[in-house]
């Protein structure tokens, strides 16, 4: 992975050669021959064609800014392709860069030239790999990453690969790759004139003869080909071809002096938009003078040539990134998730891409600002030609509303409109009402003044004022609205994503992982869940919003909607039986789910209002509907203490000791019903002390260290003046104690961070392995069921061989390798700027293997109970260069106490050998 981004990966080959050599070692691994190399397109080396071997080799060579600097690309213009197609270019790659240092090409430009054939599934962009398999394995087809489909074997069990166009309407581009040197000549390649800016003739007439003119010497591309008017008595520059074009026809006008004519077969709106031309090679027959190296390898570069050509058809460089990824999100919805749209709806969202390329550009923007009224006199985009055709087309598509007239608004209407008037306007609407308008009234008053006055009939011609002061005002239509809500929350399976990630990856911003998305089961199975599931939306999101209003009636509403819903689902069912645990962590996706969360925000509102029977109903409920949930621990806990409010001793007794013997229970929420069982479980209720009493009640290690105080407030952080008479908080003042009067040890505040970043670093090839349906998007982070059981059971032998590695030493190379290999790419846990690579070298240093081991385990197993809670403070100390201790401390202010989870670490801790202990600040007592 570069630092601009760019993501380089290749699938390795599912089938070997029969000249390859199987050999078992302890990961049963299988290694490629010697033939199975690949070359590297930034410096020229050859790699093993393993993956994990060529992405480490690009990433590093990349870091180091070896030779030339690849560039982004958007989503739109990766080529991915299936493993066996990858195998097979391999292959051929090596023979043709032999064959291209015996014709005597440069180096640097033949594997310039090759390079976009040898690597057939390179990722321009920082995006992986997508692989789909859908259930029928007798239809199994992989859809690559830039919307193109791989069928498996065809009848004729040949590899076939079809490239969907970008319209979305399955139009499959005709290239004939199956050109040979005799047929050359007269062949018409269509293509485009860009860098328009740059040229010497701003005005270019259709049909004007050109004729290309290659410019070695340009400072931004060595492989640069200028576009020259070809008429009588001028050769002014035009403009260059395309990037991607020159860069594998360069090669071959330089090798072979291939002359190129065309002409102009479009004129644009604009004269700085990019022109489509034709060219056509001039050169008769070129076989006579070639060798047989030379034919095979002119044959495949020339095959590269049509290539770019026609993806250059599909997605011209006119078209914006931004419009792209629109279009690309449209694309793979609808491709991934057919079933739950209906044919009106589908034919709706693909009649975009046939709208004028200003109306696309126009609705993007829209879409991705704040609305959702916008004033056409302040709609002006440098792209945008011409916005008022523009919102015509929009408009009569039915993607845009307009309001150019006071007939058809509508009351609730009125405050959005109201919000685009300016205070300065609103005053005036107010003087001209003849209404008292103090100068210091806010806007949002002044609103709800016009709106009354609106919805009491007061106020008729308001919208007339509206209007003559803000002129037309357009929207986006309510259907297209809702349908895009749902294609982005099926393309990105979150609320947090939107377009906006698509611009952050294209700015270098965000880098995402390479990972592989292995499909075999749909998130919804038909159009009616995935409805269930958007409605429990709508209710959760109410509930959020009447808590926030405090609106009491509001709230108890959308409890007994969730209620009455929650344990309806058919969906909760199958997510949740014993035959299917593997496929919980989906269970997220289903309307039950998130019921259950409504239902919860109810309990805690139940509580807070001392409603604990009613509380106590529901929580009984949830234990019932979802048996198999790491929810359940913190369910019980606040069942047993809302019995307990009710006098109900006994009962409440009862549901902690249940709760023990329930093995979703874990982590914090198990140590503090052992605490509750422990309190309650005296005699006469029970004669028999626990068996886990005296783990519980383990004594952990205290320090007490004093400190000047700043603040000793209630209800607010704990301030202190450090040793250097610099403000600090507890954990700071701590590291000082430990640093001097401790024994000198170095250390960072940093709670679970630190490890959680450890944890991703060591566990990266594991996190980005291979596994059904965990990667569905191309902005994870994280597989979907890092969170759930079914992390550690689908992978328990690849993580266990890793964790012995781990246990045996090799943790420290795993980080530095891990560190160099994935710098600023995002991943759940990872901070890349909290702490530095000496910081946690230092950290896995003095930990050691086992303690290390042990740590990745149970993270890995339960993931969700154990990455919160850890101590504040990791220390360290080194006696020598390669030994040390290392300390895990919690500090706790005056009037701080442990929670169930810090004690459930420290006492995991304190198990497993580790140093911890408490170090308590109080205030520091000064004498009258």
């Amino acid at each position: 992975m570069s630092n601009d981004g760019e993501v380089v990966s290749v699938e390795t080959v599912e089938g070997l050669s029969e000249n390859s050599t199987k050999v078992e070692d302890e990961d049963s691994a299988v290694e490629m021959v010697t033939s199975d190399w690949v070359i590297c397109p930034v410096c020229g080396n050859r790699v093993r064609g393993e993956a994990y071997n060529v992405n480490c080799h690009l990433d590093s060579c990349l870091s180091r800014g070896t030779k030339r600097k690849l560039t982004q690309r958007t989503l739109l213009q990766m080529k991915f392709c299936s493993g066996s197609v990858a195998h097979t270019s391999f292959c051929e790659s090596e023979q043709l860069e032999t064959n291209v240092d015996l014709m005597g090409l440069d180096n640097n430009e033949g594997k310039t030239a090759l390079s976009g054939f040898i690597f057939s599934s390179t990722i321009e962009g920082n995006y992986s790999n997508c692989v789909v398999i859908p259930s029928n394995p007798e239809s199994s087809m992989e859809t690559c990453m830039d919307g193109s489909t791989v069928n498996g074997i065809n009848s004729d069990g040949v590899d076939n690969k079809v490239e969907a166009s970008l319209a979305i309407n399955n139009e499959v581009p005709n290239c004939d790759m199956a050109v040979s040197v005799n047929n050359l000549s007269g062949l018409v390649i269509e293509t485009f004139i860009v860098g328009r800016r740059f040229s010497d003739e701003k005005e270019i007439n259709l049909g004007a003869a050109i004729s290309l003119l290659r410019d070695p010497k340009n400072v931004k591309d060595p492989n640069a080909i200028k576009v020259i008017s070809a008429d009588a008595g001028c050769s002014k520059v035009l403009g260059f071809l395309p990037r991607d074009l020159a860069q594998h026809l360069s090669p071959l006008i330089d090798k072979y002096s291939l002359i190129f004519e065309g002409s102009v077969t479009s004129i644009p709106k604009h004269s700085l938009n990019v022109v489509p031309i034709q060219i056509v090679c001039c050169n008769m027959n070129l076989q006579s003078s070639m060798e047989s190296g030379d034919i095979e390898v002119f044959t495949f570069l020339w095959k590269n040539v049509l290539t770019v050509a026609t993806s250059a058809k599909i997605h011209p460089p006119d078209v914006t990134k931004y419009q792209q990824n629109f279009c690309l999100l449209l694309q793979e919805v609808l491709r991934s998730n057919p079933h739950l749209f209906t044919d009106d709806e589908k034919e709706y969202m693909e009649s975009f891409t046939s709208l004028p390329v200003d109306s696309q550009r126009l609705f993007v923007r829209l879409y991705m600002r704040k609305g959702p009224w916008f004033r056409m006199s302040n709609i002006l985009y440098r792209e945008v030609l011409n916005s008022q055709e523009a919102v015509k087309a929009l408009c009569a598509a039915g993607y845009l509303r307009r309001f150019e007239d006071s007939y058809g608004m509508h009351d609730n209407e009125m405050k959005e409109i109201l919000d685009l008037v300016t205070l300065s306007e609103l005053r005036e609407i107010m003087c001209m009402l003849k209404k008292n308008c103090k100068h210091g009234t806010r806007k949002q008053d002044l609103i709800a003044s016009l709106v009354s006055l609106y919805k009491d009939g007061l106020c008729l011609l308001l919208p007339n004022l509206i209007l003559d002061r803000t002129g037309t005002c357009i929207k986006i239509s309510s259907k297209v609205e809702s349908l895009l809500w749902r294609a982005e929350r099926l393309f990105f399976l979150n609320s947090e994503q939107d377009l906006s990630a698509f611009l952050l990856v294209d700015m270098g911003v965000v880098k995402y992982p390479t990972y592989r998305c292995i499909i075999s089961e749909p998130i919804f199975t038909d159009r009616e869940d995935l409805l269930a599931y958007e409605e429990a939306i709508g209710v959760a999101q109410l509930m959020d919003q009447s808590l926030d209003d405090n609106d009491k009636e509001s709230v108890l509403r959308c409890m007994k909607i969730a209620d009455s819903r929650m344990c309806g689902s058919s969906t909760n069912s199958f997510r949740s039986t014993e035959s299917e645990p593997l496929v919980i962590f989906l269970s997220c996706f289903s309307a039950s789910w998130v019921y259950s969360k409504v239902v919860l925000l109810g309990v805690s509102f139940l509580e807070r209002e001392h409603r604990y029977n009613d509380a106590i109903v529901l929580l009984k409920r949830l234990l019932i509907c979802f048996p198999h949930d790491g929810r359940r621990g913190y369910w019980r806990m606040r069942l047993s203490i809302d019995l307990e409010h009710m006098g109900c001793p006994n009962e409440s007794l009862s549901v902690a000791e249940d709760g023990l013997v329930d093995p979703w229970v874990r982590a914090g929420s198990k140590v503090a019903l052992q605490r509750r069982v422990l309190r309650l479980a005296k005699p006469p209720r029970r004669w028999k002390v626990p068996s886990f009493s005296q783990s519980v009640k383990r004594e952990i290690r205290e320090v007490h260290i004093q400190g000047r105080p700043l603040n000793c407030e209630t209800g607010m952080k704990s301030r202190f003046y450090g040793e250097d008479g610099e403000q600090c908080g507890v954990e700071q003042l701590a590291l000082q104690y430990y640093a001097g009067e401790g024994e000198g040890w170095q250390g960072v505040h940093t709670e679970s961070g630190i490890w959680l970043t450890i944890f991703g670093l060591l566990m990266w090839n594991i996190l980005f392995s291979d596994a059904p349906n965990v990667f569905r998007t191309r902005f994870q982070t994280a597989p979907l069921d890092l969170e759930t059981d079914s992390f550690y059971e689908v992978r328990k032998d690849i993580i266990e061989s890793h964790l012995q590695k781990i246990q045996d030493g090799m943790a420290e190379e795993i980080l530095i390798t891990s560190w160099e290999l994935y710098l600023g790419t995002a991943c759940r846990g990872v901070n890349w700027e909290r702490n530095s690579l000496s910081e946690l070298r230092a950290v896995v240093t003095c930990s050691g293997g086992p303690f290390l081991a042990s740590l990745c385990r149970y993270l890995a197993q339960d993931y969700r109970s154990w990455s919160s809670g850890m101590p504040d403070l990791v220390l360290w100390r080194f006696h020598g260069e390669y030994m040390g201790q290392m300390k895990l401390v919690e500090v706790k202010g005056p009037r701080d106490r442990l929670s169930e989870q810090q004690r459930a670490w420290l006492l995991l801790l304190m198990e497993i050998g580790f140093n911890t202990e408490i170090c308590k600040v109080s205030p520091l007592q000064v004498s009258s």
